[in-house]
């Protein structure tokens, strides 16, 4: 496994130290190219660590706007507030990641029966297949944790339209190898190039375009499905109410629980509570029905761990790695907890354990950035970007981390 993301805070903050000055007119004009392992500098690479919030959205935007005008770094802009579109999609329509489980376990059992599909699968994931680009492809997954974004698409459409297997089963490989992994932006994506997102519009992978952004590393003319039709799925269900986010009693017996889809908590301390204790909830089983790499579990915890290292002096006595229900509720009693005070976990594996905790209450506090910026998740992202100024123009002031 290549050590490309430490999973420490100072690494992400280095990391974005390097990249800022790039984040205008050079990634504009090189974002799009795959030069392959170690050589992604031509994007910020930033995605684990944002993921986890280990640095917030709020911070990079910040970064950048510092150097740059928000017109000169647009692009980079947008594809920071990309993966906050897709939370609040999936946010107001949660229903979508439950069906994406559903068709998982159901594309799964035909593998364990049909013994040309397994085959077809494990030659897929292994990276054994006809097509050298995807192999590659997959192999740097598994080997990094990482894709550059572009070969995340090309992939995807080969998985899907070439290759023929079940969509779900390549969103799962993702989950289970990619660092920045997360249900809203790999679920979605995944949905967008099959053409169940944006219903009758997929993304198809084409040797040429391959060939440019590749320079000319991969060229694979006449191997891949030229024309496609998309995938047919039931139309989106309704949109529910966006999430308003509990209030923090500071009058109460408090613990806090942070989990990985938030790993800054100073800005709920700010608000003035002073946990008794602190535990860390690990809901990574809940990616996937099937094993978790060993690189992904290992970042999360070890983030984990470096989160509740810098904080120390504020948690309390701090407990590593409940991953139940029933060890939440039992560690909040023993201590006597009148709330479980956390932050808000948006649609996956984490919010569904929070949400089976029962003896104690919790209390889902909300970040400003993501209740600004959700309720806006309600059709296409074009129509999401139009509100991007007026979000940036809301973040001035608010604390970051």
């Amino acid at each position: 496994m290549t050590v490309m993301f430490p999973p420490t805070r100072t690494a992400a903050l280095e990391k974005l130290a390097r990249f800022a000055p790039k984040a205008a007119r050079d990634y504009t004009g090189q974002r799009n190219y795959d030069r392959g392992p170690g050589r992604h500098d031509n994007v910020s690479t930033l995605s684990p660590y944002i993921r986890h919030r280990l640095i917030t959205e709020a911070e990079v935007l910040e970064a950048v706007l510092g150097r740059f005008s928000a017109s000169s770094a647009e692009k980079f802009i947008q594809e920071v507030f990309w993966r906050t579109y897709w939370k609040g999609w999936l946010e107001l329509r949660p229903a979508v990641w439950g069906a994406y489980q559903q068709g998982l376990a159901g594309a799964w059992d035909r593998v364990q029966t049909q013994s040309g599909l397994r085959t077809e699968w494990e030659a897929a994931c292994k990276g054994e297949t006809d097509i050298d680009c995807f192999n590659h492809w997959a192999q740097e997954l598994v080997d990094t944790g990482y894709l550059h974004n572009h070969a995340r698409m090309w992939f995807a459409s080969i998985w899907i339209f070439t290759l023929r297997l079940p969509w779900e089963l390549g969103a799962d490989f993702f989950l289970r190898h990619l660092l920045d992994g997360d249900p809203a932006s790999n679920t979605l994506s995944w949905r967008w190039v099959a053409g169940l997102q944006t219903q009758g519009k997929n993304y198809v992978a084409r040797a040429a375009n391959i060939s440019k952004y590749t320079e000319g590393r991969f060229s694979p003319i006449h191997q891949l499905t030229p024309n496609p039709e998309p995938l047919d799925g039931p139309p989106h269900p309704p949109r529910m109410s966006p999430p308003e986010g509990d209030r923090i009693d500071l009058h109460k017996r408090s613990v806090l629980l942070l989990h990985e889809d938030d790993l800054s908590p100073g800005w709920i301390l700010d608000q003035g509570i002073e946990p008794v204790a602190t535990a860390t909830l690990v809901a990574t089983a809940g990616l996937s029905p099937l094993h978790i790499a060993p690189h992904v579990t290992a970042f999360k915890s070890d983030a984990m761990r470096d989160v509740t290292t810098r904080w120390a002096g504020k948690l309390g006595e701090v407990k590593m790695a409940l991953s139940t229900p029933a060890e939440i509720e039992t560690w909040a009693l023993d201590h006597k907890a009148d709330q479980i005070v956390t932050a808000y976990a948006p649609v996956g594996p984490s919010a569904t354990v929070l949400a089976n905790v029962r003896a104690v209450p919790v209390v889902r506090t909300l970040r400003p950035y993501d209740q600004r910026a959700w309720p806006h998740a309600t059709a296409g992202f074009f129509k999401f970007k139009k509100k991007i100024p007026e979000l940036i123009g809301a973040m001035k002031g608010l604390q970051s981390v």
